[in-house]
């Protein structure tokens, strides 16, 4: 505390000097705000620089760090407090700290954005190709694990703080000296007897980063922590999955505690344009009209307590009405009524909502219910422009990390690992029932063509029409055409299609 007076008071004083002087920053982060330095330097009438930006690791919570390390006592309230305390924040550049953006959750419009982007990102979740026995094994495993509803929410707080973690426990969370041991994708280390039991979401108040190589960029571990300190242990980084969206630079990386700048962050600018707009509106609106009483006030302004004048006023406002009328002298006293003009109000409160809409990525007709006015007009385009950024951050952010938790649930059920087995992310995007029409319609023109030309034969297409999955006639048409006779072939779909056509065209 002392050191925030003396250094306020020496900004204070320098910006006095008739000459432009730059403000002393402390050498700790909790030196004296840009914003106490700004109001210094207005109201002396001198010209003031912002002092430079620092960037520092932030101090963990204490408890995390192993004893010996830190302070070793476990997180009380009043430690929380504390750290809380220690975080600076600046506008828009710099990390705004953990407890902080912790706060930000709890207003509607932060929650908003992270909540949409997280649950289109699992709204369709993956596809898993190969052998269909295991395929039906790794499905009910990751059921069972919950896989999707822990994704969703780490994505959600990923948006929230920058930087999430899963854990995967082996029955081996409360053994420290097995979390520091990397984990292998060897069955000897992974099989049926020591299977993954659970998932578990560990947000970044609760892990700092270990050490890393800061000095040899061709090292593999450069600015890349090997462990990560939870709670006075220490995990190796093999046995977390670290989800980061928008990673930093290598030299903001400590700051960041080698998170991401987080979506709250980026929006916050946006968001506290808005809510000043929104009160700024609201208080226009609430006074917009004011009443004025034009009279003799000599006996005020000359020190009389003029208390028939405010008596005279305060009845007025108390009953003050659309069905009241107010007496006034006709030869000495006038009565007008000023109003400030309020149309446009609503665009420009409009507008400054939007904006939260061009950081975030998410169409206004998704995150506010705007639909898109005039002739023509549709939203088509930039939902399907949103669905691809969401396919790009899971390929990015999500992807890795399910190769990896594929490969663990492949040995804890098999004992190896398949190659065969592969996943994909399912497309958000759903044709309409006239688009599928459309397409369905295109395909058997195509069909036709080729068949008179050729090219293929009625058993081919029929085989095509059967094995197409979703389609009109998928497992409908096995065995031989209508007509035909049954040799026995399990791909003999030979025959005349004409029976089978006049349906399906009616259909189309």
């Amino acid at each position: 505390m002392f050191n925030r007076i003396r250094a306020a008071w020496r900004a204070l004083f320098k910006s006095t000097t008739a000459m432009p002087v730059q403000a002393e920053v402390l050498p700790e982060r909790r030196g004296i705000s840009m914003a106490a330095i700004w109001e210094a330097g207005r109201h002396s009438g001198s010209a003031v620089y912002m002092p430079e930006q620092t960037f520092a690791r932030p101090d963990p919570l204490p408890g995390v760090l192993p004893q010996g390390m830190a302070l070793d006592a476990m997180p009380s309230t009043g430690d929380i407090s504390a750290y809380a305390a220690q975080q600076d924040y600046h506008e828009g550049l710099g990390f705004l700290g953990y407890p902080y953006l912790a706060e930000l959750s709890q207003r509607a419009e932060y929650r908003h954005v992270a909540s949409i982007w997280a649950e289109h990102c699992t709204r369709k979740w993956i596809k898993i190709s190969g052998d269909d026995a295991k395929v039906k094994k790794i499905e009910a495993e990751l059921q069972r694990l919950a896989v999707r509803e822990l994704f969703r929410e780490a994505i959600e707080k990923e948006c929230f703080f920058g930087r999430i973690q899963i854990f995967m426990d082996f029955g081996d969370y409360d053994r420290p000296a097995e979390l520091q041991v990397p984990l292998v994708m060897d069955n000897r280390k992974i099989n049926d007897k020591r299977p993954l039991k659970r998932l578990a979401v560990v947000e970044p108040m609760w892990s700092y980063p270990g050490p890393y190589d800061a000095q040899n960029p061709l090292a593999p571990d450069f600015y890349k922590p090997a462990s990560w300190y939870m709670s006075g242990r220490i995990v190796h980084a093999s046995r977390l999955l670290t989800m980061v969206g928008r990673p930093m630079p290598n030299m903001l990386k400590p700051a960041y505690a080698f998170g991401g700048v987080a979506l709250t962050q980026m929006c916050k600018p946006y968001v506290d344009n808005w809510l000043r707009a929104r009160q700024s509106v609201s208080d226009l609106i609430h006074s917009f009209s004011v009443m004025v009483l034009k009279t003799n006030t000599d006996g005020v302004l000359q020190g009389g307590t003029g208390e028939n004048l405010w008596a005279r006023a305060d009845l007025f406002n108390k009953t003050r009405d659309n069905r009241g009328i107010f007496v006034v002298d006709k030869n000495d006293e006038d009565f007008a009524n000023v109003s400030a003009p309020i149309a446009g109000l609503d665009k420009l409160q409009a507008q400054a909502l939007e904006q939260i809409a061009s950081v975030s990525g998410i169409p206004l007709v998704i995150l506010l219910g705007i639909t898109p006015s005039g002739l023509n007009a549709s939203s088509e385009g930039e939902i399907r422009v949103f669905y691809d950024k969401i396919m790009a951050y899971l390929e990015k952010v999500c992807g890795p990390e399910l190769h990896t938790l594929l490969q663990v649930v492949q040995l804890s059920l098999f004992g190896d690992i398949d190659p065969k087995i592969t996943f994909e992310f399912e497309s958000l995007w759903e044709m309409s029932d006239k688009d599928k029409a459309d397409i369905r319609k295109a395909d058997a023109e195509a069909d036709g063509i080729y068949i008179d030309k050729g090219v293929i034969d009625a058993d081919e297409c029929r085989a095509r029409l059967n094995d197409e999955e979703g389609g009109m006639y998928a497992g409908a048409l096995a065995g031989p055409a209508p007509g035909m006779p049954d040799d026995g072939g399990d791909d003999d779909l030979s025959g005349d299609l004409s029976d089978e056509q006049e349906p399906f065209e009616t259909a189309l």
